[in-house]
């Protein structure tokens, strides 16, 4: 019995998923990341422009498309997709600024949803713009229901991609 316990921990182990489960490969873009256990890229995104989607499962999603032209003010260009972006996806009965902030080659802006019916729990959304030698690209990170792992996780995504 002893052996056999032994075996399936060591089979079960050399089995068990890698911490990372995929990829996010987005040509149009030019934007790739390697997705975390749990996420994985899905064939068609879910918002009309963005060209590529990865899920978690969990009603966490993160969308990444082009942006035409150059952009002259990525803190204008990202507050102006977040509130557009906002009213499509979260259309809250509150909805907060929770982050704006600048990067290194663009600009992050983050909302928290909150609804009045008890059917619906806050949802969370980052829109984030980066900007790279005369390029531009945005991504959109959605959650439902907003935690706090979650959003870390989310938000962990969505720095790496590249």
């Amino acid at each position: 019995m002893g052996l056999v316990a032994g075996a399936t921990v060591v089979v079960l182990r050399i089995t068990a998923p890698s911490a990372e489960s995929g990829r996010l490969s987005d040509s149009l873009a030019k934007v790739s990341v390697t997705l975390p256990q749990g996420w994985s890229q899905e064939a068609v995104p879910p918002v009309t422009g963005f060209t590529s989607v990865a899920r978690d499962g969990g009603g966490g999603l993160v969308m990444a498309r082009p942006v035409p032209g150059a952009v002259a003010d990525a803190r204008k260009a990202t507050a102006e997709a977040a509130e557009l972006y906002s009213r499509l996806l979260l259309k809250g009965d509150r909805v907060t600024v929770v982050e704006d902030k600048e990067l290194p080659g663009g600009h992050t802006r983050a909302l928290r949803a909150e609804y009045q019916d008890v059917a619906n729990r806050p949802a969370f959304l980052r829109v984030t713009l980066l900007t790279r030698g005369g390029s531009a690209v945005m991504l959109l990170g959605l959650l439902q229901p907003e935690e706090t792992a979650r959003r870390q996780a989310l938000d962990t995504v969505m720095t790496k991609i590249k």
